[in-house]
């Protein structure tokens, strides 16, 4: 398989490529800060919690203390809710200089609990890897696909050629919006949203008096 810089549809940018300083690239890559990761689940991690590890700031990124592992083969779901509205332009992916690392990446948007078993519909964007070993490796998401996500699954679905898959750290570049009361049923079902569908009732407050 070529692994070039094409990458399914999506494009990948090199750090030498890009302009930022490094401290503005660790501002850009801060949605970790934005996902809720009590609700945080990866599938087939070999440790109990240990997915939730590689979403750290970018410049801890090479901290080989944290990290993942599948278990029972090669695949790793992540299910991401995020706390608003995401805009995602970018993700990282860094793992070993082995064949465990990463080979494919499926994304799919606005699916809560998802399992293994839901990974054969069509994925919003698919992405073939490159080794990334120092975690500069940037691939672009289509971003009109990307632009309205509250919850967003990472399937890793191949390696390089090895039992088991392995991921230091997964970074995360977007913009994020506060997610107003009336939106949350919407990402739950829908995906796409019938601004008819939602209306906002206003509600006249009652006052009562005690005679």
């Amino acid at each position: 398989m070529s692994h070039g810089h094409s990458h399914g549809g999506g494009g990948c940018r090199c750090a030498a490529e890009r302009e930022e300083p490094p401290e503005q690239r660790g501002l850009a890559y801060g949605l970790y800060l934005r996902i809720d990761l009590e609700r945080l689940q990866c599938l087939n991690e070999s440790r109990e919690g240990s997915g939730r590890g590689v979403f750290k700031p970018w410049e801890e990124r090479t901290d080989r203390s944290k990290f993942v592992e599948s278990d029972a083969d090669e695949e790793l779901l992540f299910n991401i809710p995020f706390t608003g509205n995401v805009k995602l332009k970018g993700i990282i992916i860094m793992g070993e200089d082995d064949d465990s690392h990463p080979s494919e990446m499926r994304l799919y948007k606005n699916i809560p609990q998802m399992s293994f078993d839901d990974t054969d519909r069509e994925p919003d964007q698919t992405f073939s890897l490159n080794r990334d070993l120092t975690g500069e490796l940037e691939y672009a998401t289509k971003i009109s696909r990307f632009s309205n996500v509250c919850h967003l699954s990472i399937h890793i679905s191949k390696n390089f050629g090895a039992d088991t898959t392995k991921v230091l750290y997964i970074g995360l570049r977007g913009e994020w919006t506060e997610l107003r009361r009336h939106e949350v049923t919407i990402c739950n079902y829908e995906a796409s949203a019938n601004p008819a569908d939602h209306r906002v009732h206003q509600v006249t407050p009652q006052t009562h008096f005690i005679s």
